[in-house]
């Protein structure tokens, strides 16, 4: 399953004359906010499903339900974004999301109501969000932040780093030991925190670019992959791309991308009608990474990195003038990627279209308010969590240790770019009884690894949830939407 919010969001830095400087993106447009009343059902036989009970966030109209992140209990954070109110889905006592119900959280800190920022479900179970292009709908590119703990329903201010006077619509990324790194939009800077101390130590030396418009991948070799997008640094042929290094702490070339994935319209006006943008980038089981691009100019181009060999290639262009000029992209239990498309720069409407490694094929156009999206075929089982050791006896409300290999998955799984990221790559916990078939998620934390693709054993903590039932039930370890082969257990 594939959670996709109403208006996926995006932002912009543009150019114009000769001088380059940033511009926000158009806000999102105003929603009717009894629209849902009108909004047909999917047709029969359709992969997508409506929520039975669609989020009720404060301001439909301003805002709306977005910027969807999994949370280690197995819940579903969602903002009103650009509004402080944040929402929790719940699944059915059958594990359905569809069928899922909403609790609202508490709202973020006084004078902080970020839209397009970095967001990032930390290795304590712990969110981050940081920066934001805008703050109360007012485009300040606030250096602002803040850390949700949802075991007490809290927000805690973060400082930005010394000096950092934006950060803006900038990327976050927990790399491969569990360490935040976080980018500054609008300078070549990006720093890591230290989650005791809340304080932060720069890191990133010797970056091409500033890191406007860019997303961060996480590869198997436990370093960042970046597609450069030239903001302040206008080439109209530039395809360069960036390896971050986290033992050195420095950027190095990934080489030419070969196809350009950044919007440097230079077939239709050139660096005065640039937008810079760029498209997700999804690590997918192979080893591959699928990068789409943006296009002011007409279809937008695609590139694939071979993480094991360091080789771009070519990648197909997307059909018409669809492009990702920033925008959500999934990465389905089957191997394949899930990604929404749009004509050139910012018009609508939207086009979903399916990545299987040889054909990006569509599969539906534009729909409104929230729905999850069910692919077909299933996982190649060497894809799954592998349980090494478990308990054999647990109570309701104890806390336990589990341990194994790819319990962080094949890949971080979501991508979006520099607005919005939503990875999955951490284990949960999924204990179903025997006797009634209901389904209980239990809190994972302090994951020993968050490395992606990787062999090496990991283990990670889990809180068994006080409403667990007694008896004879099945725990798996899920990681990227993936369950591990399931083991015995005895609810006491």
């Amino acid at each position: 399953m594939v959670f996709f919010a109403a208006h996926p969001s995006s932002v912009v830095a543009q150019s114009t004359g000769a001088e380059v400087f940033l511009k926000p993106k158009p806000l999102p447009p105003k929603k009717n906010s009894t629209a849902l009343a009108a909004t047909a059902a999917p047709v029969a036989g359709s992969p997508w499903q409506l929520l039975t009970n669609q989020p009720p966030v404060l301001d439909y109209a301003d805002c709306g339900p977005g910027n969807p992140i999994l949370l280690t209990d197995g819940t579903v954070m969602v903002q009103d974004d650009g509004c402080r109110d944040w929402w929790k889905l719940t699944p059915d006592e059958f594990g359905s999301y569809v069928n899922g119900t909403w609790t609202q959280l508490a709202s973020t800190p006084a004078g902080y109501s970020p839209l397009y920022h970095s967001s990032a479900v930390l290795p304590d179970g712990r969110i981050i969000i940081e920066g934001g292009e805008y703050n109360f709908l007012h485009a300040v590119w606030t250096n602002l932040g803040a850390i949700y703990n949802p075991l007490t329903n809290t927000w805690t201010s973060v400082n930005p780093p010394t000096g950092w006077s934006t950060i803006g619509d900038a990327q976050g990324v927990v790399l491969s030991d569990g360490t935040f790194m976080q980018a500054n939009c609008c300078t070549p800077q990006a720093a890591l925190l230290n989650l005791n101390s809340l304080t932060w130590t720069p890191t990133g030396s010797n970056k091409f670019d500033v890191n406007d418009e860019e997303g961060w991948t996480l590869l198997p070799n436990k370093q960042v992959l970046t597609v450069d997008a030239y903001v302040f640094a206008y080439d109209a042929k530039g395809t360069n791309s960036e390896i971050y290094n986290p033992a050195t702490g420095s950027w190095s070339s990934a080489g030419s991308t070969i196809s350009q994935l950044w919007d440097s319209a230079a077939g239709c006006g050139g660096k005065n009608h640039a937008s810079f943008e760029v498209g997700p980038g999804v690590l997918q089981p192979d080893g591959t990474v699928f990068y789409t691009g943006a296009n002011r100019c007409g279809a937008g181009h695609t590139a694939i990195y071979n993480a094991t060999t360091g080789v771009w290639s070519a990648g197909p262009d997307f059909p018409d003038t669809l492009d990702i000029a920033d925008g959500p992209a999934a990465l389905e239990p089957n191997g394949k990627v899930l990604m929404m498309a749009s004509p050139k720069i910012f018009n609508t409407p939207a086009t979903f279209l399916e990545w299987d490694g040889a054909t990006l094929t569509q599969i539906l156009t534009d729909f409104f308010f929230v729905p999850v999206y069910n692919p077909g075929g299933t996982y190649d089982p060497a894809w799954a969590p592998s349980i090494q050791s478990a308990p054999t006896r647990v109570r309701p409300g104890g806390p336990y240790t589990i341990s194994g290999h790819r319990f962080n998955g094949m890949s971080q799984g979501a991508a979006y770019g520099d607005d919005q990221q939503a990875a999955t790559n951490f284990p949960l916990v999924r204990i179903t009884n025997n006797r009634t078939g209901h389904v209980f998620y239990s809190r994972t934390h302090d994951h020993t690894s968050m490395a992606v693709a990787s062999g090496d054993p990991v283990s990670t903590h889990f809180d068994v949830p006080a409403t667990q039932e007694h008896g004879p039930s099945q725990l798996v370890v899920v990681a990227n939407g993936i369950p591990s082969a399931p083991v015995a257990i005895t609810v006491d």
